[in-house]
């Protein structure tokens, strides 16, 4: 029986919780941490699941604006905090399935460089 390509259900909700997958996957792990949408999957995977959590907030006796009030002064700093390790969190992703960390950032090395020619080319460098 061949390798399966992707994760099962199982497999998958393993590895939004930290698992890693086996080697036959790399290339699904690969489209997941540096293709496109990477990001938008990443910021969805950390601050979807928390709301339900947070919404517990709202069964604490009281105004309805104070169980809200408690649910911002959590939610907020985790969305700017998630955004801010997203390169560190993609990083240490590649690295725990035995590929190359310097990946994480190919698309920003790839802008730079097409920049970089365009600069070059306007100022008669190319």
């Amino acid at each position: 029986m061949p390798e399966r390509a992707t994760p099962t259900p199982l497999q998958r909700i393993g590895y939004i919780c930290g698992r890693t997958l086996p080697p036959s996957m790399t290339a699904w792990v690969l489209d997941d941490l540096i293709g496109p949408g990477a990001t938008r999957r990443y910021l969805l995977r950390m601050l979807i699941p928390i709301i339900p959590v947070l919404c517990l907030f709202l069964l604490i006796p009281g105004p309805l604006w104070m169980g809200l009030a408690m649910m911002a002064l959590l939610y907020l700093p985790l969305i700017y905090f998630t955004v801010a390790l997203t390169y560190v969190f993609r990083r240490n992703r590649l690295i725990k399935h035995g590929l190359d960390p310097v990946l994480a950032d190919a698309d920003r090395r790839a802008r730079e460089a097409g920049e970089r020619s365009a600069y070059e080319q306007r100022h008669g460098r190319g």
